[in-house]
């Protein structure tokens, strides 16, 4: 069975070597070529790189990867192993037991999975998202509610995917986000804020997963290259959390 991991990268970097991860540019479409795989070769949505993030490379591998297992990761951030990246013998060995590989649930003990979205972004992106659940998948409300109360989550859009439950996946998804783009009006957003369809698609993993009782879903820790700067982060969270309590 094969099984690839398509690293998303934006720049030239020194990446982690292994049999299991291809790089594959993120955007190529609107930036300088870079040498490694390119999102916009095939079916794509490479152009939409700007607000779509690392999806550009997800779609990419949905549409024209023959893999058995397709994973996504990024250039700085990887599944993690015992003794640091998880090498492909243990991204197999785990995906043995399972349909789906994902990184372990970010918990923001203070925050709701809705209320944490809110206060870095904005509450439209949710509003209209729920929106569109009700007309296309009602079914997904009582997840959508159910997931959105919830303190944790599974973030930075990672995972590791059998072939057909990606296709599941990237098709409910892609309807979904493309629906959200038509709806959404973001020209006054921020260059971050700009990246909805990515950050609205971390929330949609976990309630497309709820609704799915046959499929076997394990975790593994997340292993970064670059350092993190925990205070930072922190203090950011807690700013965004007082000016939304304000």
């Amino acid at each position: 069975m094969s099984t690839i991991i398509y690293v998303a990268t934006h720049k030239d970097y020194t990446f982690h070597s292994d049999d299991i991860e291809m790089p594959v540019q993120a955007g190529a479409a609107i930036h300088e070529k870079l040498p490694y795989g390119s999102d916009a070769d095939g079916s794509n949505i490479s152009n939409k790189n700007s607000n779509y993030c690392e999806l550009t490379v997800l779609y990419w591998a949905w549409k024209n990867s023959d893999a058995d297992q397709i994973g996504l990761c990024h250039y700085r951030r990887y599944f993690s192993g015992t003794k640091g990246i998880a090498t492909g013998e243990e991204i197999r060995e785990k995906m043995k037991g399972a349909d789906v590989l994902l990184p372990k649930k970010r918990n923001y003990f203070i925050e709701t999975n809705y209320s944490q979205y809110v206060h870095a972004h904005h509450e439209e992106d949710l509003i209209q998202t729920k929106q569109i659940l009700s007309e296309k998948y009602p079914e997904y409300l009582p997840s959508w509610e159910k997931i959105m109360k919830k303190t944790a989550g599974h973030r930075f859009n990672m995972m590791v995917m059998k072939k057909q439950v990606l296709d599941r996946y990237c098709s409910w998804l892609f309807d979904i986000l493309f629906e959200l783009e038509r709806r959404l009006d973001i020209s006054d957003y921020s260059q971050n804020d700009a990246r909805v369809f990515g950050f609205v698609s971390e929330r949609l993993l976990d309630i497309w997963l709820d609704q799915q009782k046959d499929i076997s879903v394990i975790e593994m820790p997340v292993h970064e290259t670059e350092k993190v700067n925990w205070i930072k982060k922190g203090t950011a969270f807690l700013l965004r959390k007082i000016k939304g309590s304000l």
